[in-house]
């Protein structure tokens, strides 16, 4: 009984998408242009000078303008300073 009340408990918490997506702070004097590959498919997303943007809700990866490519989970906070991606 008890087995088969955990997992009750653990399959919706295992089926849940993730609560936030990553989020990104261009803190350069000049937008930027992030690659963000997801689920297969490629997009370029501009971030202009001093703005922000939610993006990757679900797992994906990030090419920085300096040419890095991140692994992101979703929920990340990164800032682009002189060009290059922060990861906090």
């Amino acid at each position: 009984m008890m087995a088969r009340f955990a997992a009750v408990l653990l399959v919706p918490l295992l089926a849940a998408p993730a609560a936030e997506a990553a989020s990104i702070t261009n803190t350069d004097p000049a937008a930027v242009v992030l690659v963000i590959t997801e689920s297969g498919k490629r997009v370029e997303v501009v971030v202009d000078a001093g703005a922000s943007a939610d993006f990757c809700p679900s797992g994906c990866f990030m090419t920085t303008p300096d040419g890095d490519r991140i692994g992101l989970d979703g929920g990340e906070t990164i800032d682009i300073v002189k060009g290059s991606a922060v990861v906090k």
